[in-house]
């Protein structure tokens, strides 16, 4: 059985799975269809991607405006810093953000509902990260806010410049995205 924690923004759940450990390894269960929907409600991942990512290396701040995805996300290998903005107008954390570590060690999962963007930072060597969604990747729904957003302010725990993509260099201002509005 799961242990589930509900973290600060309304819907950001952190996900922690029972770990049997003996002197071979340990097991656990990733994913089990019934558990997700008693934990998560009614949503059917329809999607499972993977990065791999060197240190320093920082993506996001992605989403999809109007196919909005809910994922479920895992380090496989390393360590990241993993960012999740509430853009839900109608939501009371409308604009606020939540970073949490997620490591591979730890076998966690954070659950991060649609109508938020997502980004992280790796602080390892290399990380490689896998996500499932509950939506299908949709070029022209997606859409990036900067990293280094001045109204965000999000205190990522970087030791030097981020390395980032063309993409996420020209991504909108907060104060110019796109947002969910209902």
């Amino acid at each position: 059985m799961n242990k589930v924690t509900t973290l600060p923004l309304p819907g950001l759940l952190l996900i922690q799975p029972q770990l049997y450990k003996d002197d071979r390894g340990y097991f656990f269960e990733v994913s089990r269809s019934s558990e997700l929907k008693r934990q998560l409600g009614d949503i059917d991942f329809v999607q499972e991607s993977q990065s791999g990512s060197y240190q320093h290396v920082l993506r996001g701040l992605h989403y999809q405006l109007n196919k909005p995805q809910a994922k479920l996300i895992r380090v496989l290998t390393g360590r990241i810093f993993d960012v999740a903005v509430d853009l839900r107008q109608h939501s009371a954390s409308f604009g606020q953000w939540y970073g949490f570590e997620l490591c591979s060690e730890k076998k966690q999962q954070l659950f991060i509902p649609a109508g938020f963007a997502h980004g992280f930072l790796t602080l390892s060597s290399y990380a490689e990260v896998v996500y499932k969604t509950d939506q299908y990747y949709d070029p022209v729904s997606e859409r990036a806010i900067r990293w280094d957003d001045p109204q965000l302010a999000i205190q990522w725990p970087l030791t030097e410049t981020p390395i980032i993509s063309d993409k996420d260099a020209k991504a909108q201002s907060f104060a110019s995205a796109d947002i969910f509005l209902k």
